[in-house]
């Protein structure tokens, strides 16, 4: 027989555990993965970029240059409309005949890769998902480039995350340090690409997450200066500092953001339900939505394309309040219907149009601040409404213009509009197109109970000792009567060594299926080296009690690990649970003040005496 230290289990309590779980040398590989990934993803951003500049020139100019223009300049007149067709009709070809996986606006696609398919994506979208948003977004489609970014990049380190031997977890990753590169060497905004990765794709906060993601993010970025530059998308100059009236205002425009994030998430979806009902295959929607871009670049042809150069003129108030409603009519408008086609193109950019025209439009009535403090307000009240991702609204809204004397106003924007649609609407314009596809997406982040819950807290302590060679029969008898409630027996071997464990319950079973009663209860018994102790987290309980294919597992001493003080049963997970709801959902009032008897002492201290009854 071994002893008692040999088959001690192993002890993972308050002082052997540390702040995460997740924290081991895994988390420095997928670092050094997480580098190249954010090199390809960054020289794909160029890519993607120089791209849009190609197809623009070639649709709208006829020549042939890569340099980043609007197509609102073109003079093609009329025959304007029939651009954002002819791409409609490309990008539908080549999702039907390449890959459907294309389609949309980039971000639910990836969400839904790293939920339901173990973060695998297909070699060929890292292709084809920037080709055909560059042909999308180049004939005038009024999308951003983040979104595709975010899916191509994501796919590049997916691909290499099924090249090496590693987790579904660890795979997803590499797809979401992809993506955020991606974004980061779009935008030159790297702590708002984390934060748009922890809001929207990790599903976690962990180091492993983070670490990796952190230095794809940064890599990306440094190729991104050299490659095209270091300052800002559209740098303004810096506002006054906010008074209570700029906070004030702040607050009216995220309600305001918050509205108009509910009816453009309406409006994309109410266009997709009315394009699913149409007699036709879905390969020539994006087309019909070409036609709606086309008209609309008619009415306004600032609300073409990725509109950079808009954003840069809402943040400078160079426009008219008849421009700007313009725009953001036919903005949202197009935008809506071009993307429930199915066609490929991304939402912050348009949002930060919208959201721009929104500040931009009541800056005339607010108090507190200049047109551009308002603009660069309502980009970020309409991210963190419409994504429900407030903290990327923010700081993304800050890294693109560097107008730092922003960032409260844009903090109380963003947390308003998403609250105003956090209790109105159940899912954000990403996350319902996932779970039309049936896959219900959890954005509330937070510890496992079970990881919170120590063991003690839910484990019964009535356990008797019996030799370990005393009948099954007689083991029961001891074990207490079977109303009695949970009990379970120490067994001990002839020296008095504890040498094992069994729960009554599982006893009583193998009687009721025909057991011999007759057989030493030792048979029936689980090895101490198989316990938990009471100090430690009810999720690693729960694990081993899964390994232990049991109904009950031995809780023992952390100082002498033969000691049985208790035992945790199959239901204790679900205990644990039921106390952590108790903890959620019971209210209380631990204080009060006691008004009545306090004020009833000062009537009496106070009031003129009476005179006694005659």
């Amino acid at each position: 027989m071994s002893s008692p230290a040999a088959t001690a289990p192993p002890h993972y309590g308050a002082q052997q555990l540390g702040d995460f779980t997740s924290a081991n040398r895994r988390l420095l590989l997928l670092a050094a993965w997480a580098v190249p990934i954010g090199i390809v993803a960054a020289l794909i951003a160029v890519a993607l970029l120089d791209l849009i500049g190609f197809f623009t020139n070639l649709f709208y100019y006829g020549r042939l240059s890569f340099s980043f223009t609007s197509p609102s300049g073109n003079s093609l007149g009329l025959l304007a409309i029939g651009v954002p067709v002819l791409g409609g009709l490309l990008v539908g070809g080549m999702a039907r005949y390449g890959s459907e996986r294309i389609r949309g606006h980039g971000i639910p696609e990836a969400i839904e890769a790293i939920l339901i398919n173990k973060s695998k994506i297909e070699p060929k979208v890292t292709v084809l998902k920037p080709v055909a948003t560059a042909i999308s977004i180049g004939s005038g489609g009024p999308f951003g480039a983040e979104g595709p970014i975010i899916m191509t990049g994501g796919a590049f380190g997916s691909v290499l995350g099924q090249f090496v031997r590693v987790t579904a977890a660890e795979r997803k990753t590499l797809l979401v340090a992809g993506a955020a590169a991606g974004m980061a060497a779009t935008f030159n905004s790297p702590l708002a690409a984390v934060l748009l990765s922890v809001e929207l794709l990790l599903f976690e906060w962990k180091p492993r997450s983070l670490v990796p993601v952190g230095a794809a993010v940064a890599v990306a970025t440094v190729v991104r200066w050299q490659l095209i530059s270091a300052n800002p998308l559209f740098p303004i100059p810096l506002s006054a500092a906010p008074t209570s009236w700029t906070l004030l205002s702040a607050l009216v425009l995220g309600l305001l953001a918050g509205g108009i994030s509910m009816l453009l998430t309406w409006s994309v979806y109410a266009s997709e339900d009315g394009f699913r009902k149409l007699p036709i295959h879905w390969m020539w929607w994006p087309a019909l939505g070409g036609l709606a871009i086309g008209v609309g670049g008619i009415l306004a042809p600032r609300a073409l394309g990725v509109g950079y150069n808009s954003i840069d003129g809402l943040l400078l108030a160079q426009f008219g309040i008849t421009v700007i409603l313009s725009l953001v009519i036919v903005k949202a408008a197009i935008w809506a219907i071009s993307l429930g086609s199915g066609t490929s193109g991304g939402v912050l950019a348009p949002l930060l149009m919208i959201g721009g025209c929104l500040g931009a439009l009541f800056a005339v009535v607010l108090p507190g601040g200049s047109v551009g403090l308002f603009v660069l307000v309502g980009m970020g009240a309409m991210i963190g409404g419409t994504m429900r991702a407030p903290f990327t609204g923010v700081v993304f809204s800050l890294e693109l213009t560097h107008d730092f004397e922003a960032l409260f106003p844009l903090l109380v924007a963003a947390l308003v509009a998403d609250a105003v649609t956090v209790l109105v609407v159940k899912r954000s314009v990403l996350t319902e197109k996932v779970a039309r596809r049936g896959v219900h997406v959890a954005r509330e982040y937070s510890v496992d109970p079970l990881e919170r819950i120590p063991v003690r807290s839910v484990m019964h302590t009535s356990v008797a000792i019996v030799p370990a060679d005393v009948s099954v029969e007689e083991a029961v008898r001891v074990s207490g009567t079977p109303d009695a409630g949970e009990s379970g027996l120490t067994l001990l071997a002839d020296g008095g060594t504890p040498v094992g464990f069994a729960a009554r319950r599982d006893l009583q079973r193998y009687l009721e299926i025909g057991g011999d009663p007759a057989a030493p209860v030792r048979r029936r018994a689980v090895a101490l080296s198989s316990a938990a102790y009471p100090d430690e987290p009810m999720r690693t309980a729960a694990e081993r009690l899964a390994q232990l294919d049991g109904s009950a597992l031995p809780v023992v001493d952390p100082g002498e690990p033969t000691h049985v003080i208790g035992f945790v049963t199959r239901e204790a997970p679900f205990e644990a649970r039921i106390l952590w709801s108790q903890l959620e959902q019971e209210r209380e009032r631990v204080l009060s003040v006691p008004v009545a008897a306090w004020w009833t002492r000062v009537r009496a201290r106070f009031s003129p005496p009476r005179d006694p009854p005659p």
